[in-house]
């Protein structure tokens, strides 16, 4: 097995993928369904309201941050997975039974939103930590990117199959099937060895919520990474907003949205793909991706048919990938195993949690000065922190030229440690003379005085006669 799928040697990596790509695909198949029913149905092709719903779904993974990963470090992460996945089972069911009942109005929908976004805030820290679980640490970096790539296989077929369902049989049937995909997960996690899970690191003394804040607080390359993909994450990647205002302005139906949605898909495989193969992941890939992804908003704004604009976004989907996959492996990675827990949910906060301030934002852009200023207000956010970011990789002497060569650079993600180079020995130096001691200058402390009883009782006790050892007497020599 090549080296981009050497995780998949492991029992317990290869079930958990084939049931994450199989639940992956009915989650992609509601996120389709979800958006383009507020869109055409619930409203008349609303894209704040679009927003609104994005934003309660969204918002409990950034309200409960600390909560969720604490959650994620302190209890069986197998267990809270069987649990979440079985609730977010229900509420899908819910919402098509109510979709094709003719009950379903767009509070309600919100309110689901907001349910599933509770949920969700719980199952994806401990999702993404239990990876960690599932590998070791020498596989993680590929086993994170493996999980992208089932991640983007399901963006690939779900929207797609969602658009046929959706015209085939409606909304309402395409969330009871995807209720039906949350059993391949649940299987999955009752099929895993748990002897062969990885042992958790004991918790110690980062017990305690705030440990992940002051933990990541003293990390910068973290928070150069969170940084970028908070930005990014709020003001550019709200595709469900992009993707189905796009396709209105093209005229196209429910299919045409969920094919842009497939096409985005081929593009964050080929990036989920390519970050399998590497070795070890780099801030620098994730500020160079940044700086991808306004090229490819920018190109994409002023595409002027639907092929084409779906062309670029192939561009744009592997450019997403490619950061946020090495961005999840430098969280993981790099992170102690007792706080990855609670690191991750920091991590999935920023990812997600940046769309409820953003998506309302972009939405509003898109119904009133048209999608693409929407795309371009994203891609203008991207550059913005892929300057900050260039700054920050090569100020404090992360860039070096190489030796021997003149115009050749290398670029490290932490600074080099100065080295102070030492004295050459000298004889003067080596010689070293006495140095007096000064004299005791703090008075002694007095004698505390004793008290009337204690002088009569020391006056009557009786003297102690010092001990007087006998003379030794030494045997005469012998004159013989």
């Amino acid at each position: 097995m090549s080296a981009t799928f050497r995780s998949l040697k492991l029992h317990n990596y290869r079930v958990w993928f084939i049931g994450a790509i199989v639940s992956n695909a009915g989650s992609w198949m509601q996120s389709t369904a979800q958006n383009w029913v507020v869109l055409t149905e619930l409203t008349d092709a609303d894209a704040a309201a679009v927003g609104i719903t994005m934003a309660l779904q969204f918002a409990p993974p950034l309200l409960l941050v600390p909560v969720t990963g604490w959650v994620a470090d302190r209890f069986d992460r197998r267990k809270l997975l069987l649990l979440s996945q079985t609730i977010l089972a229900f509420l899908a069911l819910a919402i098509g039974v109510l979709l094709i009942t003719n009950i379903m109005t767009l509070p309600i929908m919100l309110c689901f939103a907001a349910a599933l976004g509770l949920v969700t805030a719980f199952d994806n820290p401990a999702r993404q930590a239990f990876v960690s679980d599932l590998v070791g640490q020498e596989n993680m970096s590929n086993a994170v990117a493996l999980n992208s790539a089932s991640f983007n296989v399901a963006r690939l077929v779900g929207p797609a199959l969602a658009g046929v369902l959706i015209i085939a049989v409606g909304t309402g049937w395409v969330f009871v099937i995807n209720s039906g995909t949350f059993a391949a997960m649940i299987i999955a996690l009752l099929l895993i060895r748990v002897r062969d899970l990885t042992p958790r690191a004991p918790r110690g003394t980062q017990n305690r919520l705030s440990e992940g804040f002051r933990y990541v607080s003293g990390r910068p390359d973290l928070l150069m990474v969170f940084l970028i993909v908070g930005v990014v994450g709020a003001f550019g990647m709200n595709f469900p907003i992009i993707a189905s205002t796009m396709a209105l302005e093209f005229e196209q139906d429910a299919d045409g949205f969920g094919l842009l949605n497939s096409v985005l898909a081929i593009g964050s495989l080929a990036g989920a793909l390519l970050a399998a193969r590497r070795a070890e992941a780099r801030v620098r890939v994730v500020i160079l991706g940044a700086g991808l992804f306004t090229v490819a908003s920018f190109i994409s704004a002023f595409m002027p048919t639907y092929w084409l604009y779906a062309i670029t976004l192939t561009l744009t989907g592997f450019s997403v990938v490619t950061m946020l996959t090495t961005a999840n492996a430098v969280v993981q990675t790099t992170t102690s195993p007792a706080l990855r827990g609670r690191v991750l949910a920091l991590y999935m906060a920023v990812v997600m949690g940046g769309t409820p301030l953003g998506a309302p934002i972009i939405g509003w852009v898109a119904e009133q000065f048209g999608p693409r200023m929407a795309i371009l207000a994203g891609g203008a956010a991207a550059a913005i922190v892929f300057v900050i970011g260039m700054i920050w990789l090569t100020s404090g002497g992360r860039t070096s030229r190489v030796e021997g060569t003149r115009f050749k650079f290398e670029v490290t993600d932490t600074r080099p440690i100065p080295i102070i180079e030492p004295e050459e020995f000298s004889d003067e130096l080596a010689q070293t003379t006495p140095v007096s001691l000064p004299k005791r200058t703090t008075p002694r402390r007095p004698r505390r005085p004793r008290n009337a009883e204690t002088a009569k009782l020391a006056a009557e006790a009786p003297q102690r006669t010092p001990r007087v050892d006998p003379p030794r007497i030494t045997p005469a020599a012998s004159d013989d």
